[in-house]
């Protein structure tokens, strides 16, 4: 598939990360293998640092922004998001060690089986236990339970959201609004050994959705980003290794490249509900119309996207293996977005059309994620 990077489950992906960090930590989990993906150094603690939309091309493209994360930035240093490209799932990817055809949170949004609405896993729907949406062992609950000291260091706000017991739910929360607080949360935790201590910053992201990557915004925050990651490095114990990821990078949709489905009626024949995100569409289709909405929609993106079939997406390996009870959340067709395309609703999701930073598709520049140690 020219133009797109797939998934590398069980090389150097999100989901392989707390698996070699516990193997680094020197710690047997049941069913995680001792021989990790990840060739982590062994530390008695380990801080994990997601900063979200830190694509791994982003950070090399812009060294004078990021001097010290750029420092850390080598060939070997390079892992992938899962599919799609997008928080929720790469969150979940991390959090339980499983990819999304496992996990189940398959994009910004997707249906909710057996009902013609979404489910929106940042903001969660009340009425969906996001335990069992999720029942998996979350990856802290299973290094707490083989006696690691386990602390996500988090905005107040997230503390107990419905992605958060989905994604991460064990150890202990500190809560973490500002930046001084974060590093001296994980401060206080990784003092402890054996330990993994996981901080979320999701100011790049949010600044990149809105003014885009290419901005002189985006720039300022990824300088605030480095200096907060190196202010975190210095200030941890000397035992402490930190480890700081991405859970995937962004494009800014072009003038010219914004398709709104919603400007031609042939895109709603047949269908019955649209998920996903404007990179990466799940189009959810009327019995016996799969073939045909995706041919219509194959002829309408011809240059826009790739459009398959679900189950030429999961032979294709994008979702990993995918479970029955997960299978019905995976649009009957998929559309993936090529180059700076954008794939807006005005009538489902108009609040995107007014996004300038995208992601959720498999290009390299939102593929790819830095797995950076010090």
């Amino acid at each position: 598939m020219t133009g797109f990077l797939e998934p590398a489950y069980g090389d150097r992906s999100l989901a392989d990360v707390l698996p070699s960090v516990a193997a680094a930590l020197g710690v047997a989990v049941p069913g995680w293998t001792e021989a990790a993906p990840l060739a982590l150094p062994p530390a008695p603690a380990y801080v994990v640092f997601l900063v979200d939309g830190l694509g791994a091309d982003l950070l090399a493209a812009n060294p004078h922004a990021a001097p010290y994360l750029s420092s850390l930035l080598l060939p070997d240093t390079v892992g992938t998001a899962g599919v799609p490209s997008t928080t929720a799932t790469s969150l979940t990817c991390l959090g339980t060690g499983l990819t999304p055809g496992q996990h189940g949170v398959v994009g910004f949004t997707s249906r909710v089986p057996g009902s013609d609405r979404l489910l929106n896993a940042l903001f969660w729907d009340k009425d969906v236990d996001p335990v069992q949406w999720q029942p998996h062992r979350t990856g802290f609950q299973s290094l707490a339970a083989a006696g690691v000291q386990v602390t996500t260091v988090n905005k107040r706000e997230f503390r107990g959201s419905g992605l958060t017991l989905a994604a991460s739910r064990g150890g202990d929360w500190v809560d973490a609004d500002r930046v001084g607080e974060r590093v001296a949360g994980a401060v206080a935790a990784a003092a402890a050994s054996p330990s993994l201590t996981y901080l979320y910053d999701g100011d790049l992201d949010w600044t990149g959705h809105r003014y885009g990557v290419a901005s002189a915004q985006w720039l300022q925050q990824l300088a605030i980003i480095d200096a907060e990651a190196e202010q975190l490095r210095e200030a941890l114990p000397t035992h402490a290794r930190l480890l700081v990821v991405a859970d995937h990078g962004m494009v800014d949709a072009g003038p010219g490249h914004r398709v709104d489905i919603d400007q031609d009626a042939a895109f709603r024949e047949g269908v019955v509900l649209l998920g996903g995100e404007a990179r990466f569409r799940h189009v959810y289709c009327a019995a016996g119309a799969v073939e045909d909405v995706r041919h219509c929609w194959q002829e309408l993106l011809s240059q826009a996207a790739l459009v398959l079939t679900r189950d030429e997406a999961i032979g294709c390996g994008w979702f990993g293996e995918v479970s029955a009870p997960v299978l019905p959340r995976l649009g009957d067709v998929v559309a993936a977005a090529r180059g700076d395309w954008g794939l807006f609703s005005s009538v489902d999701f108009a609040y995107e059309t007014r996004l300038i930073g995208l992601h959720g598709s498999l290009t390299p520049v939102e593929m790819r994620i830095p797995l950076l140690v010090d």
